[in-house]
C-alpha cells in the first residue's frame, strides 16, 4: 500500500496579507483538479487520491487560512479570526492566480465540500465540475438559537480554546486512527508528518490555529445557501460514504430523506456511495473516490 508517493512542490500565495500554502502535484500543463480540504485537515490530506489517479492531472491544493503551513490572520488586538465567507475568497483569489481564464474543475472534503459548492454559485462562470466528498451543510438554524449561540461566542473569545501536545509522531498517527479506524498505519504515519509539527520542547502540535474551534456568532442559514447553489451551472457529484456516520450526525432528529432534500437545489446533481468508508473517504477508498472524480471530472 502506497509504495510510491507522487511528489509534489510548495508554493505560497499571498492573499489579503495572508500567506497560504499550496501544494501542487504533476504537470502544470494538465488539466488542473483543484482539491480543498476539511476542518482541522490539510492539503497533504489527498496524497493518496492523488496517487491513484490514472491520468495526467495537475491537482492544486492549498492549505486553508490557520491550517498546515499557511498564516494564521491575527487580528490587531486579540486572536485569529476566520469566517466562513474567507475561504470563498481565498478559493476566488488562487483560482485567478492558477487559472486565470476559462472554467475550473473544483474537489471539497467536508468543509472543504461546503466552500467549492457555494463558490460555484457565486462564479458559475467560472465552474466546469464539482465534486462534493462528505459535504452536507448544516441543520436548519432558528432565530432562538441566536442569543444562547452569541453567549457562546462571547464566553469562548473570554477563554480562547487550546489545542493538546503530542509527544511523538506516533503519538499524533495514533490520534489520527482513533478517529479513524479504517486508516492505515502507513498513511496514519505519513499524515502525521504533515499534520502537526514540533512545539519546541520535544513533542509534536497540530498546524491548526486553536481560534477554529471558536463558533462564530452568525447562524447556519439553509436558505441563503440553498439561493446561492440554485445558481451553479456545473455539474455536482456529492460523494458519499454508505451509511455515512457524519450525514447522521447533522441531521439529528431530522429524517435523512428530508435533510438530503435540500440538495434538489441544484440544477444537475448526482451521487454516488462508497462502501466500507466513513467520514475522510479520500483516506478509506482513496481508489475509488480517484476514480470517481476522473470519470467525472474527464
Amino acid at each position: 500500500m502506497d509504495r510510491h508517493l507522487n511528489p509534489s512542490v510548495s508554493e505560497f500565495v499571498t492573499v489579503r496579507g495572508v500567506r497560504l500554502h499550496v501544494r501542487r502535484w504533476g504537470n502544470p500543463d494538465a488539466p488542473t483538479l483543484f482539491m480543498l480540504h476539511g476542518w482541522m485537515d490539510v492539503a497533504a490530506s489527498f496524497q493518496f487520491v492523488v496517487d491513484a489517479l490514472a491520468g495526467d492531472w495537475q491537482v492544486i491544493a492549498p492549505d486553508a487560512r490557520g491550517f498546515g503551513l499557511s498564516d494564521w490572520p491575527v487580528a490587531e488586538r486579540g486572536g485569529g479570526h476566520y469566517w466562513f465567507q474567507e475561504y470563498l475568497a481565498d478559493l476566488d483569489a488562487l483560482v485567478d492566480h492558477y487559472a486565470p481564464t476559462g472554467e475550473v474543475n473544483l474537489v471539497g472534503h467536508s468543509m472543504g465540500a461546503n466552500v467549492v459548492c457555494l463558490y460555484a454559485g457565486v462564479r458559475p462562470e467560472r465552474v466546469r465540475r464539482v465534486v462534493d466528498l462528505e459535504g452536507f451543510g448544516l441543520a436548519p438554524s432558528k432565530p432562538s438559537q441566536l442569543p444562547r449561540r452569541l453567549a457562546t461566542w462571547l464566553d469562548e473569545l473570554r477563554e480562547p480554546p487550546s489545542l493538546r501536545s503530542y509527544a511523538t509522531l506516533d503519538d499524533v498517527a495514533a490520534r489520527l486512527i482513533k478517529t479513524n479506524a479504517r486508516l492505515a498505519p502507513q498513511r496514519a504515519g505519513f499524515l502525521a508528518q504533515h499534520w502537526s509539527k514540533p512545539d519546541g520542547e520535544g513533542g509534536y502540535v497540530l498546524l491548526a490555529d486553536p481560534a477554529h474551534k471558536i463558533r462564530g456568532p452568525l447562524l447556519y442559514r439553509l436558505d441563503e445557501v440553498m439561493a446561492v447553489w440554485a445558481n451553479v451551472r456545473a455539474k455536482v457529484l456529492h460523494v458519499e460514504a454508505t451509511a455515512s456516520p457524519t450525514l447522521s450526525m447533522l441531521a439529528g432528529d431530522i429524517p435523512l430523506d428530508e435533510f438530503k432534500a435540500r440538495f434538489s437545489a441544484f440544477a444537475d446533481w448526482r451521487e454516488a456511495f462508497i462502501d466500507e468508508a466513513g467520514h475522510m473517504v479520500h483516506h478509506d477508498q482513496p481508489e475509488h473516490v480517484a476514480a470517481l472524480i476522473e470519470g467525472f471530472c474527464t
